[in-house]
């Protein structure tokens, strides 16, 4: 459909855009604002498209790059905030929610970023915010930064056992470990030698969940210890549980040296609209942009 400078705009990716945006407006808008919504959407799904690829190549003209390792850690950290236990579970969540893989996933990751760091040298660096709004901003907004709280926890698993036999036994090597605890042993060891859980190879360490993904007798018994404190026994329909605490974070407010960046970056963009537009305006005059198709008849569909 366009040529921009050496880049190609298909009909395929520019209807996939459309598509895209037109379903964004039906959840959000209805009657006639979504008619006028859906109306310019073509057109600014078509200027977007446009500017993402001169914004590349001032990237390029820039120096500006981003790492493999960069979007590595992106992933990873994507992974750990919902709780995705491998790439292919990650993979599975894009193709459902955005339609996409991974490998698709992380090119548009990183042009956007690359976009981003564009305006931000050649713009928003030029806005100037004063601390005193950013820090008033971040008081009046915490709510906004509040991390979901999460516990670390290892597990010690014993089966209750179906026959009295069977739990017999099991109170018997219940009261074994606790005498062991209070004579010092290591509870990661004793989970090694005891449990019954997947866990027991790694010391009964659970690693990270978030509030509300734990069993409720254990979240709450979590919520309670300090950290290293290993609590009393907690019993479920089918297992008695140890636990001890490693580490939590409760209602954790992200500090303002975190979100700082972030911050700026929010007053910063209201306030710098007129000088985007007229720095996009200013690289599409200088761009080679062909239409091979007339734009009023791919603004038509």
């Amino acid at each position: 459909l366009v040529v921009v400078n050496n880049h190609i705009l298909t009909r395929r990716v520019f209807q996939q855009e459309v598509e895209q945006a037109g379903a964004a407006l039906y959840r959000q808008f209805s009657g006639k604002e979504l008619d006028d919504k859906l109306r310019d959407a073509r057109e600014q799904v078509l200027q977007t498209l446009i500017d993402s690829f001169l914004l590349q190549d001032k990237s390029v003209d820039l120096g500006i790059q981003v790492t493999d390792e960069h979007l590595a850690q992106i992933v990873e950290n994507i992974k750990r905030d919902n709780q995705f236990q491998s790439d292919a579970d990650m993979e599975q969540a894009l193709r459902t929610s955005l339609g996409i893989g991974m490998k698709e996933y992380l090119k548009r990751t990183k042009e956007k970023m690359l976009q981003q760091e564009v305006l931000r040298q050649e713009v928003f660096s030029r806005v100037a915010i004063e601390d005193q709004e950013l820090r008033a901003y971040y008081e009046d907004h915490k709510d906004e930064y509040r991390q979901p709280s999460r516990f670390r926890i290892r597990e010690l698993v014993l089966p209750k056992g179906a026959t009295p036999e069977e739990q017999q036994a099991t109170k018997a090597k219940l009261d074994g470990i606790l005498d062991a605890l209070k004579s010092g042993r290591s509870f990661p060891d004793l989970v090694k030698e005891h449990s019954a859980s997947p866990t027991r190879d790694l010391g009964g360490d659970l690693g990270w969940m978030t509030k509300g993904l734990l069993v409720a007798p254990v979240e709450a018994a979590a919520q309670a210890l300090k950290v290293d404190q290993v609590s009393a026994p907690i019993e479920t329909d089918k297992d008695i549980y140890l636990i001890q605490l490693v580490a939590s974070d409760l209602d954790a407010v992200r500090s303002f040296q975190e979100m700082r960046a972030q911050i700026l970056e929010k007053l910063q963009e209201p306030k710098a609209q007129n000088a985007i537009e007229n720095y996009l305006s200013g690289l599409r005059a200088r761009a080679n942009i062909r239409y091979m198709v007339p734009k009023d008849q791919i603004l038509k569909g």
